[in-house]
């Protein structure tokens, strides 16, 4: 074998430096791309995470929204079914007023066949009430109570000096409430000393 020039030995050193070097240059390379990679990764992992997030929110709020949605529907449709028959039982009070006036009107001392009409009279008007009853139809009638101008209106005064300031002297037009709504309220007399 031949001896290796001290130049030859050298140039090998650093030949294979040269090689160490670049090896670990690469695998620092590596590291560092495989680190950058991970850093990626993670911040990834974040905004995806954040995303999922503000999705989720988003998607809550709808369904919250939904069911306050639902909630006022509901309550809607059960205040039309409740008060359906208002515009059908305001036309019909008239009619009522007109069969309480026919039956103020009667006649003790009428003839036979006359009781006979007062009679039906009778008998359909209470059937009409007991119909309205059924369906929540109130009278609102408060002789002798305070005055409340929610139920009534007053368009006469009186003074009687027995009775209390604001009291309701005489219904001179009969009041009706739908369930707990006045339809009509009562007219009224009051009393003013």
């Amino acid at each position: 074998m031949s001896k290796k020039s001290k130049k030859e030995q050298e140039v090998e050193t650093l030949t294979e430096e040269t090689t160490n070097v670049n090896n670990n240059q690469e695998e620092t390379n590596n590291e560092v791309d495989i680190n950058k990679v991970m850093e990626d990764l993670n911040n990834q992992i974040i905004n995806l995470e954040n995303e999922k997030a503000e999705l989720t929110n988003k998607v809550k709020l709808a369904q919250a929204d939904l069911v306050n949605y639902r909630v006022r529907k509901d309550e809607e449709v059960s205040g039309l079914l409740k008060y359906a028959n208002k515009e059908l039982i305001i036309e019909l009070l008239p009619i009522i007023d007109n069969f309480e006036r026919a039956i103020g009107n009667e006649k003790l001392d009428a003839t036979d066949d006359i009781k006979k009409y007062y009679e039906g009279i009778h008998m359909i008007y209470n059937g009409l009430k007991t119909t309205l009853n059924k369906f929540g139809v109130e009278e609102i009638n408060r002789v002798g109570e305070v005055f409340d101008p929610n139920l009534e209106q007053a368009i006469l005064t009186d003074s009687v000096e027995d009775k209390e300031d604001e009291v309701i002297l005489e219904v001179l037009q009969k009041g009706y409430k739908l369930k707990d709504r006045v339809i009509r309220p009562a007219t009224v007399k009051i009393n003013q000393k």
